[in-house]
């Protein structure tokens, strides 16, 4: 995508344009952070195809080379550009125009491809190596496995990796090979400090998304992790997509999904959250029958 404005602008968030002033959200990167901003601006591409205005408009993502340089020592760093938006917290009512937009625009966006996404993406600062799967079993394994590659090579966790393992073995196709769904793509990361309104519009605004397509019920896990997302958004989701069948398992779906933020987690900060991922594993190799065993 060609650079919508100069690089001699990037000092702070405001660019000057050539009529009036305007304001962007500008970053640059170290040479390694390529892949993480190319994941970043490839899921807002695609949110913003399946939910425009929902999210920040993507203007430019690139590498800094000999022509756009301002410094010598810029060169090969990674350079991000899109919509500025002033940002507020979300109220009980954005957050039910949310749930109507992800459940009717953003959830409803179908792969062609099948599960997972096209690119790398970063959930924080954890790399999602993705790619392409033919279910949704194989590919929500593939994100877990992953978590259990980085726990390992840290070291001290290996207890937990051999839980884990009970759970890619057992769990995972005793809950997600029953389901009947389609590739739809997800922000990867919807918790409340990803939500807010933008302040001149008054309309409901997702941002640092780690996309890929999977199952819906996926995105919601994480907000109900940490809470800060009203309660107003999961009940009107729930009005335009229903909970998948078998719905009685929903539940133990979520404690799934959940599993992966608290590995994920683990991975990043370690202390608690080591403690919550054991006990979702508990309670699902405990209540998944013959699991446990």
């Amino acid at each position: 995508m060609p650079t919508a404005c100069s690089p001699k602008f990037w000092k702070g968030s405001s660019l000057e344009s050539a009529y009036r002033r305007k304001h962007y959200f500008a970053k640059i990167g170290r040479p390694d952070d390529k892949d993480r901003f190319v994941g970043e601006a490839e899921s807002l591409k695609a949110m913003y195809a399946a939910a425009p205005g929902l999210v920040p408009r993507l203007l430019s993502c690139g590498v800094i080379d000999n022509e756009n340089k301002e410094r010598d020592v810029d060169v090969g760093r990674p350079y991000f550009l899109s919509e500025y938006k002033d940002i507020g917290p979300l109220s009980s009512s954005a957050a039910k125009i949310l749930g109507k937009r992800v459940a009717t625009e953003l959830h409803a966006y179908e792969s062609k491809d099948g599960y997972g996404f096209h690119v790398p993406t970063y959930c924080g600062a954890t790399r999602q190596d993705n790619g392409w799967f033919n279910t949704w079993p194989e590919c929500f394994d593939a994100l877990i496995g992953g978590l259990v590659e980085k726990l390992k090579a840290q070291g001290g966790y290996e207890s937990l990796c051999e839980q884990v393992e009970k759970v890619r073995e057992r769990v995972i196709p005793a809950l997600l090979d029953p389901l009947d769904i389609l590739p739809v793509l997800l922000h990867g990361d919807l918790w409340s400090g990803n939500t807010g309104i933008d302040r001149f519009t008054g309309e409901p605004v997702i941002f640092d998304p780690s996309s890929y397509y999977g199952h819906n019920e996926a995105d919601l896990a994480i907000g109900r992790m940490f809470g800060g997302i009203p309660e107003s958004f999961y009940t009107t989701y729930h009005e335009y997509l229903p909970k998948s069948e078998p719905r009685e398992e929903y539940g133990l779906r979520q404690d799934l999904y959940q599993l992966y933020h608290y590995l994920n987690h683990t991975v990043l900060f370690g202390g608690g959250y080591a403690g919550s991922a054991r006990s979702k594993m508990d309670k699902l190799l405990r209540t998944i029958p013959g699991a446990e065993k």
